[in-house]
């Protein structure tokens, strides 16, 4: 469950640091045990994409991995929409301008929280014709990218976070999820 959280600001280093990053992985439904290897995969996801994409420094990133009623209720309770959906992500942080996080009385710098709702990813992994894997991974950094600052609300801000997606999934030998002919 996201929780809230208070932050203090810090100038931003030249260059984030690289650094070991705990991921924290929570199962709320059995549905997801059919990715036999699903913590590796979300390991796999964030590490790629922070190697190549950290405008803010973080040692800890927490995914869930729940089903349509829990998201539901995430959805109803943070977005207003009572409807399940494939991911929510909760941000520390959510000024852009921000680009280091400080927790008062923590060392670990907490990047925020993605959800995945098994039912809707299934069912969209299914009907796009792609293996849940690739589907999961998609939105595992489609997810991050939230967390790290960036949106879809206008043409521009979706064009540079569906560009960093496709880049980000092709390091992991992921083709372009937006090119429906590729898949």
């Amino acid at each position: 469950m996201p929780i809230p959280r208070t932050t203090n600001m810090k100038p931003r280093p030249a260059h984030p640091p690289s650094c070991v990053i705990d991921i924290d992985i929570e199962i709320r439904s059995a549905d997801w045990q059919v990715v036999t290897e699903l913590s590796d995969l979300a390991h796999r996801c964030i590490l790629a994409a922070q190697a190549h994409y950290c405008p803010r420094a973080f040692s800890e990133i927490s995914l869930m991995f729940t089903d349509n009623a829990h998201i539901q209720d995430l959805n109803r309770d943070y977005r207003g929409q009572d409807k399940p959906t494939n991911v929510l992500s909760f941000p520390t942080v959510t000024d852009p301008t921000v680009t280091e996080i400080e927790l008062p009385g923590q060392n670990d710098v907490v990047l925020g929280d993605v959800v995945l709702a098994f039912e809707t990813v299934a069912g969209e992994a299914l009907a796009q014709g792609i293996s849940l894997e690739t589907h999961i991974s998609h939105l595992l950094i489609h997810g991050y990218l939230h967390l790290q600052g960036l949106d879809h609300e206008t043409e521009q801000e979706a064009l540079v976070m569906e560009a960093l997606e496709i880049k980000l999934l092709a390091g992991l030998g992921i083709a372009n999820p937006y090119d429906r002919d590729a898949v």
